[in-house]
């Protein structure tokens, strides 16, 4: 029933990118018995995980340079506030002293010039005077006009700061009615201040993560992950999550063939498992709060944990469509997909 409500949405057109159902995770742990496997038969989410998440991503970045751009513009309206402030006293000032001179009393001094030297000084006395007042005019223009244009780059970034918010909820409004069709529900971020904070990854500095190809030889696996999930890894196993892992996989649709995603096994030993308890599943509620935790730093798209989903658009959310098995239920691992 629900994968035909979805996919009459998506025939409607009234969900674009909602393709797909909450059911076995887009990153599904393999057999139990084996080290790699294959996707589970019930799909979850795709492309909503996908666009959502990086649509979401993109429009929270381009907001946070329009606020950076538009607190330095700020700073500078301020000062070129006080410039023309400055400016416009200073004017004052030269046109009260030409006042107080008078041009007329100039102009009588140049008639009563006794020399033709005593002519040609005062006349350049009083050219000075008139070229002083016009320089300071002019400055005072200029200062006038930086100040409008201050205002007008201010106007513009709000501008931009509403069209990336108005993105930004579009996204999340996706995402959360997929969510709500699905059966889930939003709770509580599952994050902690003692988790570690990771290194940075290459090439994220200004929020920005472009695409990646399946290039770093996959240590989990013998095919190939991007450099990009290869750091996460490593960032990962460096905080002390270091039970075994799965990455690359060759078929199925999401990220694993992308070289984009990893299954992290929250019980000992190698393979995944059955549903995790005690400390096994306190391994992976901490391991899903380090990712969850680093992702402006990792460039994480969505992490999966115990019927739950975390997307940079609606934070944590239940599903209640697994398979009623750990792999799809992901309660024998935590999947993470990166951007």
């Amino acid at each position: 029933m629900l994968t035909t409500l979805l996919r009459r949405l998506t025939t409607a057109g009234a969900a674009v990118l909602l393709v797909a159902t909450l059911g076995a995770p887009a990153g599904a742990a393999p057999d139990p018995k084996k080290k790699t496997g294959t996707e589970g038969e019930t799909p979850l989410i795709r492309d909503v995980l996908e666009s959502a998440s990086r649509g979401f991503i993109e429009a929270r970045t381009a907001y946070r340079r329009s606020r950076d751009n538009q607190e330095r513009l700020s700073r500078e309206l301020v000062a070129l506030e006080r410039r023309r402030d400055a400016m416009s006293a200073e004017v004052s000032r030269v046109a009260a002293a030409g006042y107080r001179a008078g041009r007329l009393n100039m102009a009588s001094a140049l008639l009563r010039s006794d020399t033709p030297d005593a002519f040609l000084d005062r006349a350049a006395a009083l050219e000075t005077m008139t070229e002083r007042e016009n320089a300071k005019l002019r400055e005072l223009n200029a200062a006038r006009a930086d100040v409008t244009r201050a205002r007008a780059a201010i106007d513009a970034e709000i501008g931009q700061q509403q069209r990336q918010l108005a993105l930004m909820t579009k996204k999340r409004e996706a995402a959360q009615k997929l969510f709500s069709i699905a059966g889930g529900d939003s709770f509580g971020n599952l994050v902690s201040a003692n988790i570690a904070t990771a290194e940075r990854a290459p090439g994220g500095d200004d929020g920005n993560w472009p695409g990646q190809g399946c290039s770093s030889d996959d240590p989990t696996t013998s095919g190939c992950i991007t450099a990009r999930t290869l750091h996460a890894l490593k960032q990962s196993q460096k905080a002390g999550f270091k039970r075994f892992v799965s990455c690359f996989r060759p078929g199925g649709p999401f990220e694993h063939p992308k070289g984009r995603a990893c299954d992290f096994s929250v019980q000992k030993g190698d393979g995944f498992g059955g549903d995790a308890t005690g400390g096994d599943k306190v391994y992976g509620s901490n391991l899903a709060a380090f990712l969850v935790k680093n992702a402006d730093r990792l460039g994480v798209m969505y992490v999966i944990w115990y019927r739950r989903v975390w997307l940079p658009s609606t934070g944590w959310t239940n599903y209640t469509e697994g398979g009623g098995d750990p792999s799809s239920d992901h309660t024998n691992h935590v999947h993470l997909s990166m951007l």
